[in-house]
């Protein structure tokens, strides 16, 4: 596939719908997972804009940045804690609408105001966790939930 995305507009379902065939595309027949994640969150950031995407790769009893777009982030998160900490040791999504408002938020920018947190689970067990931060508050529901989740299926770990 070429390396240029087709923009959608429209509503978050359309916007989706038009940018998961093309990640699909871009991921098909590439063994290699890092570069597979860092087209995933440059496809991601190019069509919605949002102000942090990335991904952390569990290591040890630590999470550890890998592939992202946005100012630079913290490097390592241990389990439980933050967000993404706290939705890898729940093995669940996280919505968080106002991240002010979530106990033991790390700030690792001052300009993030919400987040979602999907863990990527491998053989029953989270191998790393899809990173999403707005903003503004209140940017994420069930919608992206249902829909980030489809992306991180299309990965290999």
């Amino acid at each position: 596939m070429a390396e240029d995305l087709t923009i959608a507009s429209g509503n978050k379902t359309t916007q989706y719908e038009t940018l998961i065939p093309q990640i699909a595309a871009l991921l098909q027949g590439e063994p290699d997972l890092i570069a597979n994640l860092a087209n995933t969150v440059a496809a991601l950031k190019e069509q919605f804009g949002w102000f942090w995407v990335g991904f952390y790769l569990v290591k040890g009893d630590e999470l550890v940045l890998a592939p992202f777009q946005g100012p630079v982030a913290c490097t390592r998160i241990k389990k439980g804690r933050g967000v993404c900490g706290s939705s890898w040791a729940q093995a669940k999504t996280l919505i968080v609408p106002d991240v002010e408002k979530f106990p033991g938020h790390i700030a690792c920018s001052s300009l993030s105001k919400s987040e979602i947190v999907i863990p990527v689970i491998r053989n029953g067990e989270v191998v790393a966790v899809l990173d999403v931060d707005s903003d503004t508050y209140d940017s994420f529901d069930t919608e992206d939930e249902k829909f980030l989740q489809q992306i991180v299926d299309l990965l290999l770990f």
